[in-house]
């Protein structure tokens, strides 16, 4: 449940009592998407950044506004990491930091990120909250400002056409 602490004074947590937490939610999400600890560490940051600055209108739902701006932010990298670097360039195996992700790893996280790409974005959210963020649909509803049936509603859709998008050849036949 998103529920935001009160310190003994009975305000609402600061960002600075919630940075760890927010940290480790961006860092999660960001590495999911990336399998680079370097570059999910920046992203981190720069997620934290941004929540920083707008700490006083999100802190309510900070951890799932984390979630997406981390998300976002992975997705960005990525691609511009593949628009430099080309398709075959994407990330060596010796720049995994040794974490036994294989060649193929990799080739389906750019599959998985080059999917999220093109989903609707309520739809992108949605599986990035839910499914990369560990969110609850609960959770996920109140950061994003809707039901928990067009939650549902998002995931599913979502879920299918990742389903399709990263198909492999084997499972066609």
């Amino acid at each position: 449940m998103l529920t935001m602490t009160a310190n003994s004074e009975g305000s609402l947590a600061s960002f600075d009592d919630e940075f760890e937490d927010l940290w480790t939610v961006a860092y999660r999400v960001a590495f999911r998407v990336l399998g680079v600890r370097e570059d999910a560490e920046d992203v981190a940051q720069d997620a934290l950044e941004r929540v920083g600055v707008h700490w006083k209108r999100v802190r309510t739902y900070a951890r799932p506004f984390t979630a997406r701006v981390a998300g976002q932010r992975a997705i960005d990298v990525w691609r511009r990491r593949t628009r430099h670097l080309g398709n075959e360039a994407q990330v060596g195996v010796d720049h995994l930091g040794g974490r036994g992700d294989s060649a193929g790893g990799v080739e389906d996280r750019d599959d998985l990120v080059q999917a999220l790409r093109v989903l609707p974005k309520c739809q992108r959210q949605v599986v990035i909250l839910r499914y990369l963020g560990d969110f609850s649909e609960h959770d996920t509803a109140t950061a994003l400002g809707c039901s928990v049936g067009s939650v549902k509603t998002h995931a599913s859709r979502g879920l299918a056409a990742l389903r399709i998008s990263v198909r492999r050849p084997e499972e066609v036949e």
